[in-house]
């Protein structure tokens, strides 16, 4: 058995998919990569089969008809024989070192007896056209070098939060809390890393810059415009993740940290939804904000009121135009200082 499946979701990815498996064939025979040709009407097929010919040990290649980042992922999963499974998208990559820190470690844990349900490490937002670079880690929030559990972790700072780039799960994990992406759906990389952390008891944070998660092309799904465009999507991944929420309540209230943490997920995920809204500057997206809220309300009228009460559901509430401006404003500030798109 591999010890890590990573699963690359190719979409037309001839131009860069190269940087990024060459990035991961350092790993060796430890490692299952698997590229998930998601249809693609380029030659990304035929780069695919080209590493899985130069290193048939390691580069396993899956053709699918087009469904989506989500549904590649799924795929991903399904095939993999790795005990921890990681997505790396193919315009991203990884670092070396901190690579074989990784695996050095997952080896070491995996030797010892020890199955940690989920690894996680810092990354890297690789900024065109900046010279400074911001590492999202965690430090304070989460206790480092030693297998920890929930109600060792501490509080998460603004921008802390764990993102499909800084995780690995066990792979079993994905299985058993039966994680199924949503297919033609941008941004479920939020329901990856949410849905199964109910489910996850220990845990492992190393401090490494792993993931360099490049941000730059006009076409990405995380440009501003790119996501006002595709905001029903946005708006139905923050309708997903919430009735997940509700749906496993009793599981996940049985832990306060985790209810804390994923409340406070939902609450991010839901004022990104809202500014985006409001950056639109159209009224019937005006109108989808407030339906959203509505949404929220009628499922769950404490986990509402919770939401509503706080700095963040306050801040995209604000009533008129000047309430919308200060929350413009507040989203500006996020992205120059945390760089998300």
């Amino acid at each position: 058995m591999k010890l890590l499946t990573i699963a690359i979701p190719c979409y037309n990815s001839s131009a860069y998919m190269r940087k990024c498996i060459d990035s991961l064939l350092p790993g060796g025979d430890d490692v299952e990569i698997i590229i998930v040709n998601d249809g693609s009407s380029d030659n990304t097929a035929d780069i695919a089969e080209e590493y899985r010919e130069r290193f048939p040990s390691i580069v396993k290649v899956v053709n699918k008809e087009n469904g989506g980042h989500g549904s590649a992922v799924n795929v991903g999963i399904e095939n993999a024989a790795g005990l921890y499974f990681k997505v790396v998208d193919s315009d991203d990559w990884v670092s070396l070192s901190a690579y074989t820190e990784i695996l050095k470690l997952l080896n070491n844990l995996v030797q010892g007896g020890q199955f940690i349900d989920m690894l996680i490490s810092n990354f890297v937002y690789e900024k065109e056209g900046e010279k400074r670079k911001k590492v999202i880690h965690y430090h304070h929030a989460l206790p480092e070098e030693r297998v920890f559990t929930w109600k060792d972790v501490r509080h998460f700072r603004v921008g802390q939060y764990i993102l499909m780039h800084s995780v690995i799960y066990r792979t079993n994990l994905l299985r058993e809390c039966g994680l199924q992406l949503p297919e033609h759906t941008f941004y479920v990389d939020n329901i990856f890393v949410f849905q199964p952390l109910p489910y996850v008891k220990t845990m492992y944070y190393l401090d490494v810059n792993f993931y360099r998660y490049y941000i730059g092309r006009a076409d990405q799904s995380v440009n501003e415009q790119v996501m006002i465009g595709r905001i029903d999507q946005q708006i139905m991944v923050n309708k997903i993740m919430v009735d997940y929420y509700l749906e496993e309540k009793p599981r996940i209230c049985s832990n306060g940290k985790v209810r804390r943490y994923m409340r406070n997920y939902l609450d991010i995920i839901t004022t990104v939804s809202s500014a985006l809204l409001i950056r639109s500057g159209l009224e019937e997206n005006l109108e989808k904000k407030k339906e959203l809220w509505n949404y929220i309300k009628k499922k769950d009228m404490w986990l509402w009121a919770r939401m509503r009460s706080g700095i963040l559901g306050n801040a995209m509430n604000l009533p008129g135009k000047l309430g919308r401006r200060i929350t413009v404003d507040g989203y500006r500030i996020c992205q120059r200082i945390f760089h998300f798109n």
